[in-house]
């Protein structure tokens, strides 16, 4: 459970729950990969922490549009496989 940043405070920068674990998921494998940090230290030692911490910092680029677009052209290759493979069968 995450006590920092706040639920609240994510929320006022984030339009719902799931955007913000989209976006925090997308970052947090940012970090793994080695993508540049955002901030000068974490208080969380974990990479979806940190994660947390940059949007709360308003350090991420919050962009609704590019998460729902992002997840439409996912859910379309999906389908798209999910038919290929139907047709092979």
């Amino acid at each position: 459970m995450i006590s920092y940043p706040s639920i609240d405070k994510l929320l006022n920068q984030v339009d719902s729950r799931y955007s913000l674990a989209i976006l925090a998921a997308k970052r947090s494998h940012e970090l793994e990969n080695g993508d540049t940090k955002m901030l000068s230290n974490y208080k969380s030692p974990r990479s979806v922490g940190q994660a947390l911490e940059e949007i709360a910092d308003q350090k991420v680029d919050i962009n609704p549009d590019s998460i729902l677009s992002e997840r439409t052209a996912e859910a379309e290759e999906l389908m798209a496989e999910n038919k290929q493979e139907k047709l092979q069968s």
